[in-house]
Formats: C-alpha cells, structure tokens, sequence
C-alpha cells in the first residue's frame, strides 16, 4: 500500500486543541491521543525554548496528498517551526487489514491504492524502546550517551508477557513504559546500540527497541537547519 502513512503528532496539552482544530479542517477525523511526559534534560530544552511539561501524543492516518496540505497549515497557521510548539512526523504503513478499515480510518480523504514500492532513504527514524515500568530515565541516559537529545514517555500494559517469558527467557513485568525518540538516520545505531547494552533486557529495565522509517516532518527545524548547513 504506497502513499498512505501513521501521522505522528506530540505537542503540550495546551495545545492540543488547536493541533485537533486544524486536523479536522482537513478531513482528518479518526485518530487515538495518549498522554505523556517530555524527557529531553534541561540544556537542550533551553536552547530549544521547551518546557518540560505533559505532552499529547496523536496517532492519525493521512494520504500523502492530505499530509503535505496539513504541513503546510502546521507551518503556516500554528508555526510549528517555533521551538516549543511542537512536532509531527509521518510513518509509511505497509497494510491495513481491509477495506472498510481503511475507509474508516482516512475517511474524508481521497486515496488510490497503487502498486506497493521501496522505500526511499530517509533523514529521520522513530526509535521506540519499550521498557519495564519506572525505568524510563535509565533508557533515556542510555539514549543521550549514543547522541539523543530528547524523548517522549508513554505509559502501557504489557500482554502475553508469559509467552513471552518463555519465548525470551527472561522475566518481564506487564506495566510498561513506552519512550519515543526521533533522530537522524546515521544516529540510530548508535541510540540503539547504547540502549541495548545499558538497560536491554538483561538488564533491570528489560528493554526491547526498534526503530521505524520517518519519511517526512514538521518542527524540527534545528535538525533540519543542521542537516543543510553540514
């Protein structure tokens, strides 16, 4: 399924209002918003001009068409540019189980099924570490030390974990912190890497981490600027 993707947006709560306000404009009704806590440390969020406060985080799903309408508006209309304001990143989806499923999750927005194709090198990934409940700072200290700047936390509930156990062979704890980190390609391995050998899942924090392609965003012109000045 080409040009259909996961529309990820994390913004202060405060905001979140407008963010819904402009999605809606744009056909894009259906998504899920889970609540969670921003982790960059207090030197990065300075220079960024960030509070440390409660984040939303949204899932939707758009047409690439729908998408480069909506950034347009998240630049123009509520200046995501800013630092402080806010991200949004796009995530290319392989399949939706149906028809009708699809039809509900984008309705309002015209989409084309085409011929599924590669995926082209992208400048961005979406690292996602899942940990055992209440060791979200160690993933994150791990994180920085490969060359994170920040992430967001969300708070989950493990299922199958003694499935899982005996798949793994380790023990796991069914609450879950759920960490999110964007960052460069050429960063990943190294955010991973450190991730793993410091709180994996031998050790306390039992982590598990993959990454996900991130194929376009909104608000992070400091990466961005970085990218084109280098």
């Amino acid at each position: 399924m080409s040009e259909l993707y996961m529309m990820v947006t994390i913004t202060n709560r405060k905001y979140m209002s407008k963010f819904a306000a402009l999605y809606r404009e744009n056909q894009i009704e259906v998504g899920t918003v889970s609540l969670g806590m921003g982790t960059a440390s207090s030197s990065i969020l300075d220079y960024m001009g960030l509070e440390d406060d409660e984040k939303s985080i949204c899932f939707h799903f758009v047409t690439e068409a729908t998408w480069k309408k909506v950034k347009k508006g998240l630049q123009n209309q509520l200046r995501i540019d800013v630092p402080g304001t806010g991200i949004a990143f796009t995530i290319p989806m392989s399949s939706i189980g149906g028809k009708r499923e699809l039809g509900f999750l984008i309705q309002g927005q015209e989409f084309v099924r085409e011929e599924e194709g590669t995926l082209k090198e992208t400048k961005h990934e979406l690292i996602v570490a899942i940990a055992n409940y209440g060791y979200n700072t160690q993933v994150m200290k791990a994180a920085e030390e490969g060359g994170a700047t920040g992430g967001t936390v969300l708070h989950g509930k493990g299922v199958g974990m003694k499935r899982a156990e005996q798949f793994l062979g380790v023990s796991l704890v069914s609450e879950k912190e759920v960490i999110f980190i964007v960052a460069k390609s050429e960063q990943k391995n190294a955010i991973m890497s450190a991730i793993m050998e410091k709180a994996g899942l031998t050790s306390k924090a039992g982590t598990i981490v993959f990454s996900l392609p991130v194929t376009s965003t909104a608000g992070l012109r400091i990466l961005e600027d970085e990218e084109e000045n280098s």
